[in-house]
């Protein structure tokens, strides 16, 4: 019976053929890892020489012997880059909420999503896209707290106005008391 990862010479032949395009790295970096091992050497070898893992290695040998070259080719991995505008145009457009933020208004994210539709041309279905463009872009979210965050207890502020209405009782005696 023929091991799966036995190539033939002619299998060699196109794959090195294929290489000789250098179309992508990636790409070739996979021929890379069949034609070693096609060659007789091991997963770990071509695992420590193309950096792939060694259950990898066996993984596109499987894929080049069940599917072919073609298949190789394709990089299935999804992009990355979904951003909606460059980094010059995202500076420009918070530019002007920025302007507004020096001079004392504070800009709400409901203001920023409207104008970041209109800028796209694309309706977002959350705030979570604007969000994440705002963190991109180094700004935070600043939300205004209800209290102060070392407010006093409702005890110690009885006690205060309790302390400030006797010092205030004091003070009018000291001044009405003839001398």
């Amino acid at each position: 019976m023929k091991k799966t990862y036995d190539l033939t010479e002619e299998d060699t032949k196109t794959i090195r053929n294929a290489m000789a395009q250098k179309e992508n790295k990636k790409f070739y970096k996979r021929l890379l890892a069949v034609v070693l091992r096609g060659e007789g050497k091991s997963n770990k070898e071509v695992s420590e020489i193309t950096g792939y893992h060694k259950k990898r290695v066996g993984q596109l040998v499987s894929i080049y012997r069940n599917e072919g070259l073609a298949v190789l080719a394709i990089d299935g991995r999804k992009g990355g880059n979904h951003r909606n505008m460059t980094e010059a145009e995202a500076s420009e457009f918070l530019g002007e909420f920025k302007a507004e933020a020096e001079k004392g208004k504070i800009p709400t994210v409901n203001e920023i999503a409207i104008a970041y539709d209109k800028a796209t041309g694309k309706e977002r279905k959350s705030k979570s896209t604007v969000y994440s463009f705002l963190h991109t872009q180094g700004w935070r979210l600043v939300v205004p707290q209800k209290q102060h965050p070392q407010k006093a207890s409702e005890a110690e502020i009885e006690a205060s106005k309790k302390l400030k209405s006797n010092m205030k009782e004091n003070c009018q005696n000291i001044q009405t008391t003839p001398a």
